[in-house]
């Protein structure tokens, strides 16, 4: 027969060693959890929430009279905060994971990092066929004493022709798929759909999960009309973010993985960041 449960405060003492005291005397900026995979439902700019799974990363600091940080509270957290009860995670209320975070361990600063597939379903621009092309997207959260800053990541394929190629050959031209990577800090309302729409609208062209003949021949040459180095790639983008009252700092790097190269082209700008 099962043993009737007993009530907490009849329960036999378990000895908590993570609040034991350290004399080391050396804090730790970050203790957690690493690599979490869990269910999400995340809202954007449209209002629809989406069912993705988050790759979590969960720390706080802990100071230094202390052993060690309550890893249990860490899963718990993740586990009322994305419940299928809770309201779904977006941009705007990414904090409140953060203000519980710091409450539940007693701790002065936390961060949360979550990466996940970011799935849109896209209109072909000719046929008008609707398809999902999924984004990579990390949103990041740090909470010090008090003081609360954010940075969105999002990784856009899209597709690149080579100017140099389209001027020099008497017909054709080579282009790649390509990635265009922006991270922002925001200072205003900002969504991932925003910065997406950024990389894609700079590109040669951008990426659809079908495209019918007519779409084949309309992307094609519009990307053999918009001819984009590695360097206009980034340049325009960053023109875009500098130019964008909501963006505080950012950074941008586009990636070719070029067609007629082993190797790949590169760049980088950043500011503030």
């Amino acid at each position: 027969m099962n043993q009737p449960q007993q009530p907490d405060d009849m329960m036999p003492a378990i000895a908590d060693v993570q609040s034991r005291r350290d004399d080391r005397d050396i804090a730790i900026d970050q203790v957690g959890i690493r690599g979490l995979r869990y269910p999400l439902m995340f809202v954007d700019a449209d209002g629809v929430a989406r069912s993705t799974v988050a790759t979590c990363d969960v720390f706080v600091a802990l100071p230094a009279e202390q052993k060690g940080t309550h890893m249990s509270r860490l899963v718990a957290l993740l586990e009322d905060q994305l419940s299928a009860s809770a309201e779904p995670l977006s941009v705007a209320n990414f904090r409140r994971l953060l203000d519980d975070l710091v409450v539940r361990l007693g701790a002065t600063s936390g961060r949360i990092a979550f990466a996940f597939p970011f799935f849109v379903r896209k209109t072909a621009p000719v046929s008008g066929v609707a398809s999902l092309l999924d984004y990579e997207v990390r949103i990041t959260g740090e909470l010090d004493r008090g003081s609360y800053v954010h940075t969105l990541d999002v990784a856009a394929p899209v597709t690149s022709l080579c100017p140099c190629s389209k001027e020099i050959s008497d017909y054709g031209a080579h282009s790649q798929r390509s990635v265009v990577r922006i991270v922002a800090r925001p200072r205003a309302p900002l969504f991932i759909a925003d910065l997406l729409r950024i990389g894609e609208e700079e590109a040669s062209a951008e990426l659809y999960g079908i495209l019918k003949r007519a779409d084949e021949k309309y992307v094609t040459e519009r990307a053999y009309n918009n001819p984009r180095f590695v360097e206009d790639l980034v340049r325009n983008v960053a023109a875009r973010l500098s130019g964008d009252a909501r963006i505080a700092a950012f950074a941008v790097e586009a990636e070719n993985f070029e067609s007629i190269h082993n190797h790949s082209a590169f760049a980088r700008i950043a500011r503030g960041l």
